[in-house]
């Protein structure tokens, strides 16, 4: 069974298996989560980003897909790289954040990583309504047919760590 913890911080500093970024579908990193992830993980990490997309990704990474690279300099053995749906108050996109959580869970069964820490997906720039990502970020983990052992969503300030705790509950 996963157990599912929740801390506010950086994920940059979370010392686990796997780290999952919050990707672009370019894999060349970006702003937020992605950016940091990069910034802090050093080169190795576009290094392998660029030949994944030269090799199988070259339109770039597809909203839902998860891949995985090096982690670099950073306290974990990779980077799951996750591309989020952008919101939108018209289209019904929540199966594609659901597919981001369990891809990223399915690769870091085939890593063998037994711990995994997650951003809250899509809630940044990309609009998602913090309270429906948690909700769909929780009950996507708690459903999901994992060997991995922890998930620890890092959740960047109080109020975000609140609404998780809710849905936690």
């Amino acid at each position: 069974m996963t157990t599912i913890e929740l801390v506010q911080g950086d994920i940059t500093r979370e010392s686990v298996d796997a780290i999952v970024n919050a990707a672009n579908s370019s894999l060349l990193g970006g702003g937020g989560v992605d950016g940091a992830i990069h910034r802090r993980g050093g080169p190795a990490i576009l290094e392998e980003c660029r030949k994944l997309r030269a090799s199988r990704y070259g339109k770039g990474l597809r909203t839902g897909q998860a891949v995985a690279t090096t982690a670099g300099d950073l306290d974990a053995r990779w980077v799951i790289h996750t591309v989020g749906p952008v919101f939108s108050a018209t289209e019904d996109r929540s199966a594609l954040l659901a597919s981001c959580y369990r891809e990223s869970l399915r690769v870091a069964d085939e890593l063998g990583a037994r711990t995994v820490a997650f951003p809250a997906v899509s809630t940044g720039v990309y609009g998602w309504p913090m309270d429906d990502g948690a909700r769909i970020a929780v009950e996507t983990v708690r459903a999901a047919d994992t060997a991995v052992e922890q998930v620890r969503f890092v959740l960047f300030d109080q109020q975000a760590y609140e609404v998780f705790a809710d849905r936690l509950r």
